[in-house]
């Protein structure tokens, strides 16, 4: 290639940033082209399709002393179904091509902390919400899985009593549990 050849390789006359500036777009439009076409196969979500359209959640059953606990995890599980959109939750077994069945199987508190004037006294406690679900086909009446583990765990500290903390974190181990138990049901198993 000669001196005097026009083009692209031709060497700058002007001052080294000019060449530099031209570095820089080009490098800029490769890393542009690069970025965009990297994004070009994404999709939202788990990527994953359930194996049926319609859920009934049946009523939560316990076999936990925890009280009031069955209609909160209910409203969670069913609101974890409607939040994730990847299946429309039913009112009635006879509708849907699968029906949840949970049972509240063990609460449990262990300490965590101990308080720093008296160490014969928890400040901190981890519960623990233990369930199982089975997921049966309706159409099939087989199971796709039977009395799966689901756990929720949180800490609880007792600074304002130990009832009242564990009042307010039973929302909380709820939303967990049906969390838990949405991608049990429609993740691959």
């Amino acid at each position: 290639m000669n001196s005097s050849s026009s083009g692209f390789f031709r060497r700058a006359s002007g001052t080294p940033w000019e060449s530099l500036g031209v570095l820089t777009a080009v490098l800029c439009l490769l890393n542009a082209t690069f970025s965009l076409t990297g994004c070009a196969g994404y999709q939202m979500g788990t990527g994953s399709s359930a194996k049926f359209t319609t859920l009934f959640i049946a009523p939560i059953s316990s076999q936990a002393l925890i009280p009031q606990a069955q209609a909160l995890v209910t409203t969670q599980l069913r609101e974890a179904f409607i939040h994730d959109g990847r299946i429309r939750l039913v009112n009635s077994a006879a509708e849907a091509d699968a029906v949840l069945s949970v049972t509240l199987a063990a609460y449990n508190r262990s300490v965590a902390v101990a308080r720093p004037d008296d160490t014969g006294l928890a400040r901190r406690f981890d519960v623990t919400l233990q369930a199982k679900a089975t997921l049966t086909d309706n159409r099939t009446k087989q199971a796709y899985f039977t009395a799966r583990p689901l756990e929720a765990k949180r800490g609880v500290f007792t600074d304002s009593g130990l009832v009242p903390s564990e009042y307010q974190t039973l929302p909380l181990l709820a939303e967990l549990l049906a969390t838990e138990a949405v991608h049990a049901t429609l993740d691959t198993w």
